[in-house]
């Protein structure tokens, strides 16, 4: 056993020693510095585009180039609420990606107060026609970030559910575990046929304040909104691609991802630049130890943020080809703790492989299986085997789609940590000798 254990513990000092020490402070830095803001389907996303092939090209990946598609596309305009009785109060808010607009002058109305989705759900449409529906909710930090998907819902379904019932505006508490002025943005969806209302997050210290104004009960509470954002049409988009080419195409390839769109609110550190900083250089790592079997793929995906249309237009375009595996970073720069895999039968020695050579960076093997990101959904839903390097989420949705989102909570030592895990995981999975392609893919 200590033949086969301890030439894998030294593999990420070998490679650290043979790549550019800090690739993905390098990325994470241009992005967030040269660039900035990347909203998807804007100037400023093909402007990260155009910065992306030149630094990939430059760091020595081959084949690099963008595979540009279109997409609808809504951008942010006047954003101010303030509230007008029972006392006087100003919020802090930002409108929901694809939120619909007030009148150019703004709207005034009473407030209908719930403390939760389920709540508004029970509630009767009449009670909320022609009114302005709150929704809170309890989300708490997590090591897993497991509290977004059920929170989550008030932001996601919260608006179009609002729309159906006659409201004519919505405002939520923001979808985050932060207590800092700074509104939570995210994106939201129409059903078709639903004209989308006005939709918003106020901050979670004034999401506190609506709800004592609340319960005060001293009269109705009386909102003055004005949201103008607006939806521009089609407009381009596109993914970025990079390869280090393996010796053995008909292995299959490794798809790895990040996204790298983000929110106009900041200038997206966390979400996401970190990770095509991540997958990027821990690619760099993996190669730098020696020939690859198979080819490592990055996928900088375009447009996630708004509807995951870079996702999409990948499969559409490489679905024929052969993909042996996929992983994605797209959860902040903060330590890999835990080890979630999804591998085809007979492929346990891999899986145990991994486990023991990620332990000394302190990487935990789960039982869970893995379900990979956004981006890598369309592949992982063929049946391509899947890793997570799950990172910790513990503040993540204190930072996530906030103005927050800056180079100075990246933690160098942390987000170098994520680099030497992907370098581990991506070259043992690359010149693993067990066969990954499934036999019996499905074709979404």
């Amino acid at each position: 056993m200590k033949k086969l254990i301890l030439p894998l513990i030294a593999l990420p000092a070998f490679a650290a020693a043979q790549t550019p020490p800090d690739v993905a402070w390098e990325i994470t830095e241009g992005l967030t510095t040269e660039v900035g803001h990347r909203q998807a389907g804007t100037e400023a996303e093909a402007r990260a585009r155009v910065w992306s092939v030149e630094k990939l090209k430059a760091l020595g990946f081959k084949n690099v180039r963008m595979e540009p598609y279109t997409m609808p596309t809504w951008v942010r305009g006047e954003e101010r609420a303030s509230i007008t009785g029972p006392v006087p109060q100003k919020l802090a808010i930002t409108a929901l990606g694809n939120s619909g607009a007030t009148p150019a002058g703004g709207m005034k109305g009473e407030v209908v107060v719930f403390t939760s989705l389920d709540a508004f759900k029970a509630a009767p449409d009449a009670a909320v026609k022609g009114k302005i529906v709150y929704i809170s909710h309890a989300m708490k930090p997590a090591q897993d970030g497991s509290s977004y998907g059920f929170y989550g819902g008030a932001r996601r379904q919260g608006p179009n559910l609002a729309a159906r019932k006659g409201a004519a505006a919505i405002i939520i508490r923001s979808i985050g575990t932060d207590g800092h002025r700074n509104p939570h943005t995210g994106n939201t969806n129409w059903e078709a046929g639903v004209t989308p209302i006005p939709a918003g997050a106020v901050s979670n210290p004034d999401a506190d304040l609506i709800e004592r104004l609340a319960r005060l009960g001293k009269g109705p509470l009386m909102l003055d909104l004005l949201l103008t954002p607006r939806f521009i049409g089609e407009q381009p988009s596109g993914n970025v691609i990079a390869e280090i080419p393996g010796r053995d195409p008909a292995a299959g390839m490794i798809i790895a991802a990040c996204h790298l769109d983000s929110w106009d609110l900041a200038t997206g550190a966390i979400d996401d630049a970190s990770g095509c900083g991540i997958v990027a250089d821990g690619a760099l790592r993996a190669a730098s130890a020696g020939p690859l079997r198979r080819t490592i793929r990055l996928l900088w995906a375009g447009s996630e943020e708004v509807g995951a249309f870079g996702a999409k237009a990948y499969w559409e375009a490489h679905k024929a080809e052969p993909h042996a595996l996929a992983a994605e970073s797209d959860f902040g720069a903060d330590r890999v703790w835990r080890l979630d895999v999804t591998l085809p039968a007979g492929t346990d020695a891999l899986k145990t492989r991994l486990g023991e050579s990620l332990a000394p960076l302190g990487v935990t093997l789960s039982a869970e299986k893995a379900s990979g990101g956004v981006d890598i959904q369309p592949i992982v839903k063929s049946g391509v085997a899947v890793i997570d390097l799950q990172q910790d989420g513990t503040r993540y949705f204190d930072l996530h789609h906030t103005p927050d989102d800056t180079l100075d909570k990246i933690d160098r030592a942390q987000l170098r940590q994520n680099a030497e895990s992907w370098a581990i995981m991506l070259r043992l999975v690359a010149n693993a000798p067990e066969d990954l392609l499934v036999k019996t893919a499905v074709i979404p």
